[in-house]
């Protein structure tokens, strides 16, 4: 079984649920207190053994591509007002893994997106983190899902349990659970965007996923599906249903970088971690509190 060492990222999305913040902005640059949205994506990514990653765009989306690049004009300010820490923390940014960019000319969904990405793939196994999901955790949710494929040799989705009133915005997924196993189970079916009649179980799959390359053949003849667009959720249930799939409910919190509720979960819950304004943000929020009714 080879290495896992490639991942895609689909940050092609418009944002068009934290609009107007994303006119000019991609959500996948959202600031959560001092990095953006995607920089936790990729750092997940490379601390799981990552080593190459095909981060999928479209137009307006620039920024994230000079985000991981070299900014030698501001490098050499910081060095010469002897801001070293500051340097070295942008300096970084670039040397997190291989990074590399390619457009998703038509917004057709995330199958149609992970398929932009067949010929970087050269049928190795790879992981896919969706852009919109930031997940930060003690173990890198990534990783948990790297370790389950070498176990078991079969694709793998990350997955968290969902309130039922809120499951049919999301897939809904048929688990077993694994003899011996806390958190793994086997998947033998998935819906998008379930009815109520439809829902399989309240597990469903959040932001993580490794994937073997037969997926590229099935995405082929997978017509479009929920809103009209090619659905990754399509594609992987003919893949649980041949090869099959595990499931493993990682251990990281999720956060919904397309959700303004989300967006606020992720800065609040981050600063109080903060190693450099934690505690002064710990007692301002305690103020604040006081007032709340």
């Amino acid at each position: 079984m080879s290495k896992i060492t490639k991942a895609i990222i689909p940050a092609a999305g418009l944002g068009t649920r934290v609009l107007p913040a994303t006119k000019s902005m991609p959500k996948e640059m959202l600031p959560i207190v001092d990095k953006p949205a995607i920089q936790y994506i990729v750092e997940e990514a490379a601390a799981s053994g990552i080593t190459d990653i095909l981060v999928v765009t479209n137009r307006g989306k620039g920024l994230i591509e000079d985000h991981f690049d070299r900014a030698f004009e501001m490098e050499s300010n910081l060095l010469k007002a002897e801001k070293e820490s500051a340097y070295h923390n942008i300096v970084d940014i670039s040397k997190l893994a291989n990074i590399y960019f390619v457009r998703q000319k038509e917004t057709k969904g995330l199958g149609h997106a992970v398929n932009c990405g067949r010929s970087f793939f050269k049928g190795e196994a790879f992981a896919v983190l969706y852009g919109d999901d930031v997940v930060i955790g003690d173990t890198p949710a990534t990783k948990e899902l790297i370790d389950a494929y070498y176990k078991y040799s079969q694709g793998v989705l990350g997955v968290k349990k969902v309130p039922a009133d809120q499951i049919s915005k999301y897939s809904s997924l048929k688990l077993e659970k694994i003899q011996n196993e806390r958190n793994i189970f086997r998947c033998t079916d998935m819906i998008e965007k379930p009815l109520q009649d439809e829902i399989l179980s309240l597990y469903s799959i959040m932001g993580r996923c490794i994937l073997t390359p037969e997926i590229f053949d099935i995405l082929d003849s997978t017509s479009t599906g929920a809103g009209g667009e090619i659905q990754l959720t399509d594609a992987m249930r003919v893949l649980a249903k041949t090869q099959g799939m595990v499931a493993v409910e990682y251990s990281g919190t999720r956060y919904d970088m397309g959700n303004k509720l989300g967006i606020m979960q992720a800065q609040v819950e981050t600063a109080l971690n903060h190693s450099q304004i934690g505690d002064d943000f710990r007692e301002y929020l305690k103020s604040v509190c006081k007032n709340l009714k």
